[in-house]
């Protein structure tokens, strides 16, 4: 048998999987083909196992080792007789620890979820596990050097690390962590030696448990380590300067390795593409501490020009820039037929990429998938849950409504009548609400129209009934009771009317299939768990579904790969594009520990957070050094500027410091190489043909454009006109928002309707102030609770009532001495003499005073308009008042204007009088006239924004009226529209 004793490595830039193969066939050449298959491989990862396994196959047939992954160690049932739980209960039951310590310490965990924290507390175990690090570590930390909140945390981990570590048996890393002790402790001795050859390939050696068991492989006499991406050009003074201290530096982790093992020779002779270009790199990542080194050692690099010449620098504007021009480098690679991988740290970019490939129908094959809870049955359980502690709104109704997988088990209704009941519900909740829908309602409309529409509201309605319970549910209950009420609920909503769950697409195809799969694991461990609250099921359940995701193998474009960092090891080779090379993006933020300090990390022996940054930086190393590497970065996101990546931030310092070797030329033309594809995505997005901007509308109808108009849209037309065209030519309604909320136009209304409450009781000028007092307050307690179903603005607005009752109620009895209200919310129109037109109004209050004259009121629950605002825009009073001389209001008849007024439904619940006489209510009727005559007689085209109060006037037709393409300092085009006559 071959012997390959000791430390190997691969440099950056080399297909590793290839290699691998190759150097190991290479050193089993000479024997016979079974003795390969007493070789045993571990990996780091089973990505890793498959692309080796791939690796073998392009060899032709033959027998393969034995491909192990080296976190699945084992010390055997000798050792353990008892198997491992799973990572699921024990993080359930390190919940139930927690959710105690917050009973007893609620300053502890506030702000944090018990799913969350307890997330964050196993990572925390299991770190201490694969370290080989026990409770006694904890007493390594001095809790006097610490906060008082460190101090009570430590005192809690003492007790998780009590329950959770002393019992290794019950969790793998501390498995694998006792496997590697036990070979570390035996192997030496000759003690049960494996049965043939051991390497671990593609490793780092990042923890402790499989540094441990790198260390003894290495030591066998027919046993080898193959690292990936080792820095050969790394000079012997900066490797014995990384220490714990250096732990963001891309060779940190190999160092205890060499110190362990001895040298590290070459697994094969393969080279990188550029040699050159890994010494630059290597120079420019060099820790922090020694940079003054790019002084001395600088010079030394090659010419950097043919080092860069395969590299490509975009410096993208903003993310949909670089999305864009990553999308034609890939796009590029598709029509050559080349294999390109991308990349990518950052979800929302890979998002963005795969958005623009699709406009060419090309979908890379992405490792990362679809994560279980974007797919269809993930979504459907979101919703579902999220139903729980919270009142059923109008959206939340139709999002479970309009869902694909809703009532797919009912073969009484078909899709396409779900959606047209669905449509027509939406409609009627718009316009009529209520905003909480409930049975009963459901109930009464389902039975207004059709057999379908009853079959359809008769279920819904029962479904309505079973979910109104959750919404009070908010305390904590026990897991199991709250996974029972999703799944159930689940499934009765997919089944449909009279639909069998089973029948229904909820757990059907793959993504079904996982989705059950993760809730079944979930209520066979839940027993164990602690009583949650809806918010901490909820953030279970979606942590719970994250960690599986939905591949689609068979329509992917396989030549085009996404990848994530971690796999620059496998697919660092070939073309590579490094995207998303911002601070917080590549390397990402690092997570705040809530358990454990940097200080405290240090004295109990674990890693620090930096690590996460090494290992990071490993990943950039190795994918840099392919044969062709395009660098892409976006200089803003959406909020600010970025900050380049420290890695791409170190190499643009390194390189600009060189003009001896070219540096400063160099990186010239990667730039220029990367404007290159930003400007040919910016001729893609520019579209053919130079689309002119709108002109501020003014049209024309053809007359008469209007035959009727209230006095409330007076104003409208003289401040905005082409917003009465689209309200009242056109016939257009907004529709009213999916979530309705107490804003200040309900607030108006239901002031209103107290008020008119109020003036329909019996009384007179006679009543005791507190009496009608009394009855106020009673008439808009009743109000509020029929109309206002939000308990907190329910509670303001009565607030607000009691503190101007006392002023309401003695100016009504005062106003009751020289008069009674005749007419109240009554509607009443005029025509206009000489058009084919009628004036509406419904007055809020019109009193018939003893003289005989009347008095006109409006209550308003905003400030009242001033007397300049009624002269020339608010013209809705005295239009009343001119249409009450012409006789407008039936239970008046023609009558003489005392005067109007405006009555404050807020603040101090005021009376304010407003300026009166004929001779200006006159004026105003003529100016209407004339106004209403210019638009009926085609004389005036309904300008957008004639004259808008304030310049943040924002209206419901802005976007039709194509508001932004013009200013409101652009002359307005006046054009005829719908001329019946134009084709004559």
């Amino acid at each position: 048998m071959a012997d390959f004793r000791g430390l190997y490595a691969l440099p950056p830039g080399v297909d590793f999987a290839a290699e691998f193969a190759a150097g190991l066939l290479a050193r089993m050449k000479d024997q016979p083909p079974e003795a390969l298959a007493r070789v045993t491989v571990y990996v780091n990862a089973t990505n890793t196992l498959t692309e080796i396994r791939r690796a073998f196959d392009a060899h032709g047939p033959l027998l393969l080792p034995r491909l192990r992954s080296v976190t699945a160690l084992d010390p055997g049932p000798l050792v353990m007789p008892e198997p491992p739980e799973a990572p699921l209960a024990r993080r359930l039951q390190l919940g139930r620890l927690i959710a105690a310590l917050i009973r007893q310490r609620p300053d502890l965990g506030a702000a944090h979820s018990i799913p969350v924290l307890a997330q964050s507390l196993s990572e925390l175990m299991a770190e201490m596990q694969r370290e080989g690090r026990g409770p006694e570590a904890l007493d390594l930390i001095d809790a006097g050097d610490h906060a008082r909140h460190w101090q009570n945390t430590l005192a809690f981990l003492r007790i998780a690390t009590g329950f959770h570590l002393t019992e290794p048996w019950r969790d793998r890393p501390a498995r694998q962590f006792a496997a590697a002790e036990t070979a570390a402790r035996d192997w030496p001795l000759g003690t049960n030696l494996p049965d043939g050859p051991v390497i671990v390939a593609g490793s780092t050696g990042s923890h402790g448990a499989t540094r441990l068991f790198m260390q003894a492989v290495a030591a066998l006499p027919q046993g080898a380590v193959v690292l990936p991406g080792f820095d050969f050009d790394q000079p012997q003074s900066v490797w014995d300067r990384l220490d714990e201290k250096a732990e963001d530096h891309p060779q940190a982790r190999f160092a205890p390795l060499i110190n362990a093992s001895g040298a590290v020779r070459r697994w094969t002779e393969a080279r990188p593409p550029s040699e050159a270009r890994n010494r630059l790199v290597s120079l420019a990542l060099r820790p922090a501490p020694v940079t003054d080194q790019w002084i001395a050692d600088g010079p030394s690099l090659p010419d950097l020009l043919p080092a860069t010449e395969a590299l490509t620098l975009i410096e993208a504007d903003q993310p949909g820039a670089e999305a864009e021009a990553i999308a034609m480098v890939m796009r590029e690679a598709a029509e050559r037929g080349e294999e390109i991988t991308l990349i990518a740290a950052d979800s929302g970019l890979i998002r963005r990429v795969s958005g623009a490939l699709d406009r060419w129908h090309i979908r890379p094959d992405d490792s990362a998938g679809r994560p279980v809870p974007l797919t269809p049955p993930g979504l459907f359980l979101r919703q579902v849950a999220s139903l729980f502690g919270e009142a059923l709104t109008i959206d939340r109704l139709l999002i479970l409504l309009k869902h694909p997988l809703t009532a797919t088990g009912s073969s009484l209704i078909g899709r396409n009548e779900i959606l047209r009941q669905t449509r027509d519900l939406e409609l009627h909740l718009r316009a009529h609400g209520p905003a909480f829908p409930d049975g009963a309602f459901l109930r009464d409309w389902g039975s207004r129209k059709g057999e379908e529409r009853k079959l359809w509201a008769d279920w819904l309605a029962e479904m309505l009934d079973r979910i109104a319970p959750f919404a009070t549910d908010r305390g904590p209950r026990p897991l199991p009771d709250r996974l029972a009420d999703l799944i159930a609920l689940a499934e009765a909503l997919a089944a449909g009317p009279g639909g069998d769950p089973e029948a229904s697409k909820l757990w059907k195809e793959k993504a079904g299939q996982m989705a059950r799969g993760i809730i079944e694991h979930l209520r066979e461990h839940a027993p164990q768990g602690p009583d949650m609250a809806p918010g901490d099921f909820i953030a279970l359940l979606i942590a719970e579904l994250q960690r599986k995701a939905e591949r689609e193998d068979v329509a992917s474009y396989h030549t085009l790969r996404i990848r994530g960092p971690r796999e620059a090891r496998l697919f660092g080779h070939g073309s590579v594009i490094l995207s998303g090379l911002n601070e917080g993006g590549w390397p990402q933020p690092l997570s705040p520990d809530p358990w454990l300090s940097r200080q405290m990390r240090l004295a109990a022996g674990l890693p620090l957070p930096e690590r996460q940054i090494g290992l990071a930086a490993h990943d950039f190393q190795q994918a840099i050094g392919a044969d062709r590497v395009i660098l892409t970065r976006a200089r803003r996101d959406a909020e600010a500027e970025t900050i380049p990546s420290r890695w791409l931030n170190r190499l643009i310092n390194l390189m600009s410091g060189l003009p001896e070797r070219n540096g400063p030329a160099a990186l010239t033309a990667m730039r220029n190489r990367g404007q290159h594809w930003l400007q040919l995505a910016e001729a893609l997005s520019r579209p053919a043909q130079r689309s002119h901007s709108a002109a501020r509308p003014a049209p024309v109808p053809p007359a008469p454009a209007l035959r009727e108009m209230p006095v409330t849209d007076v104003s409208l037309l003289i401040r905005d006109p082409y917003a009465v065209y689209a309200k009242r030519v056109l016939n257009l309604r907004p529709l009213n928002t999916l979530r309705p909320q107490p804003d200040a136009a309900l607030r108006g209304q239901t002031l209103h309707l107290i008020v008119e409450a109020l003036l329909r009781t019996d009384f007179d000028a006679a009543t005791p102030p507190a009496e009608l007092k009394a009855r106020f307050l009673t008439l808009a307690d009743e109000v509020l609770a029929r109309e206002v179903p939000w308990p907190a603005a329910r509670a303001f607005w009565s607030a607000r009532i009691h503190r101007i009752a006392d002023r309401l109620v003695l100016d009504e009895l005062a106003r009751r001495r020289t008069g009674r209200p005749v007419v109240i919310e009554n509607r009443g129109r005029v025509s206009v003499a000489g058009f084919d037109f009628i004036l509406t109004a419904r007055p809020d209050r019109i009193d018939l005073l003893k003289d005989g004259q009347v008095m006109i009121y409006d209550y308003k629950s905003g400030k009242p308009p001033s007397n300049d605002q009624i002269k020339h825009f608010d013209k809705q009073l005295m239009l009343e008042a001119a249409m009450a001389r012409r006789g407008g209001f039936d239970a008046l008849g023609p009558v003489e204007v005392a005067g109007i007024s405006y009555i404050q439904l807020g603040d101090e619940g005021l009376t304010h009088p407003r300026a009166h006489d004929p001779q200006v209510e006159a004026e105003t009727w003529d100016g209407f006239v004339r106004l209403l005559a210019a638009y009926l007689h085609e004389e005036a085209g309904f300008t957008s924004m004639r004259a808008p109060e304030k310049m943040g006037f924002s209206g419901d037709y802005d976007h039709l009226a194509r508001y932004g393409e013009w200013g409101l300092s652009d002359k307005a085009m006046r054009e005829r529209v719908g001329d019946v006559h134009a084709d004559e």
